[in-house]
Order: C-alpha cells, then sequence, then structure tokens
C-alpha cells in the first residue's frame, strides 16, 4: 500500500520564511494526500520568493486541529486550501481571508482572479471594492503585490479574458459585464497608484469583438 506523501517540502515555501514556525504547525495538521501539490508557481513577497501550489489535494483537517490553531496559523491554512483541487473548497476557504491586508495573503487571492469558477470572481469582487477607498493599507498592499509581480499580473489578466471567451460570453456577452473585468479593474488602478503612472491594459476595451490569441 502506497505511503501518503509528505508535504512539508513542497508547501513550507509557500510562504515567506518568517512564517516558517507557523508553517510548519499548519502542515502537522493537515491531513496527508497520496498526491502531491500540483506544480508551484512563484511570485515576489516583499522581495522575497515564495512558490505556491498550483493545487493541492490534501483533505480539509478536523475541527479538532482546526481550533488549535491560532489566528495567524488559521489564515495560512486558509490561502493552502484556496489552492485545494475542489472549487468549493477554494470559494470556502477564500472567504476566510479575502479581505486581508497581509502581503502574503494577496498572491493567493490573485491567483484566483485568473482561474475559471465565476462564483469566486464574485466572491471577489464583492471583497474588493473596498480597494477604491484610497489610502487604505488594503489598497497600498495590492498595490505594491501588482508592482513587485508585472508578468504574475499580465498572465492574470490573460487568462481572464481567456477564461470570459472559452466559458462565459453566453451568460456575459460582454466583457465589461463579466466579474474578472470588474476585479481587474480595482487591480489596475490600484496598481497605478502605487506605480505612479497607468498600469498596462491587457484586456479588450469595451466593444472590442476581436479576442483571437487570448483563448
Amino acid at each position: 500500500m502506497p505511503q501518503p506523501l509528505d508535504d512539508s517540502d513542497h508547501l513550507s515555501v509557500a510562504f515567506p520564511s518568517s512564517l516558517a514556525d507557523d508553517v510548519r504547525v499548519v502542515l502537522a495538521a493537515m491531513k496527508t494526500s497520496q498526491l502531491k501539490p500540483a506544480e508551484p508557481f512563484s511570485v515576489n513577497v516583499q522581495g522575497q520568493l515564495v512558490a505556491i501550489p498550483t493545487r493541492l489535494y490534501n483533505d480539509e483537517p478536523s475541527a479538532d486541529a482546526v481550533e488549535a490553531l491560532s489566528p495567524r496559523q488559521l489564515t495560512i491554512l486558509h490561502c493552502l486550501y484556496t489552492r485545494h483541487h475542489d472549487g468549493r473548497v477554494r470559494q470556502r476557504h477564500l472567504e476566510c481571508i479575502v479581505g486581508s491586508a497581509e502581503p502574503w495573503v494577496i498572491p493567493y487571492v490573485v491567483q484566483l482572479v485568473g482561474e475559471y469558477v465565476v462564483e469566486i470572481l464574485a466572491v471577489i469582487r464583492r471583497a474588493l471594492s473596498d480597494l477604491d477607498m484610497p489610502g487604505t493599507t488594503l489598497r497600498a498592499a495590492y498595490g505594491q503585490f501588482i508592482v513587485d509581480n508585472p508578468s504574475f499580473f499580465a498572465r492574470t489578466q490573460r487568462r481572464v479574458v481567456s477564461y470570459w471567451s472559452c466559458y462565459y460570453r453566453f451568460n456575459y456577452p460582454s466583457f465589461p459585464g463579466y466579474p474578472g473585468c470588474t476585479v481587474l479593474e480595482f487591480l489596475r488602478a490600484v496598481a497605478s497608484d502605487r506605480a505612479g503612472h497607468p498600469w498596462p491594459r491587457l484586456t479588450p476595451p469595451a466593444g472590442r469583438a476581436n479576442l483571437s490569441g487570448y483563448c
């Protein structure tokens, strides 16, 4: 019978090193999986490169294990389970962290912007509407993350258009009506504010019909 895989090597690098002790506690609380986390993507979090799994396959921990976690450890757990292979699990854990201004939480939220579950995009759109408010910690944190990760955000913009074009054009005939478009507008605005210049738009303007190359 195959032995469960040890996820610690794969997941310990998904957060800045300053969180290493808390991450170890969280990983010990998680159930093991026969499948290792899927290939990670790398982002810059306050000058440190972290490698976040594209997907993980661990079942959620028991209620007793969750109760034993500190607030910071619980946030780490929620971040990791936004990478779960089940979209309903991703959404449930996203709802617990989407309003956080912690710099190490933000990539977990932005990655979901570039994925395909429209219900998750709707959650993010509602939660990040406060990004319109100038001078907030949340606005500054999201703006800084995008400024520090321009290639990652460029890929996110293209993915939003691709998933809309491939799967959601029937329900949202106009891209500006799609929840992902609204989220990108929020994010470009905060990046522009942080960078001091307009952030590149890699999505079609209103009325554009030719989307070849996006999907």
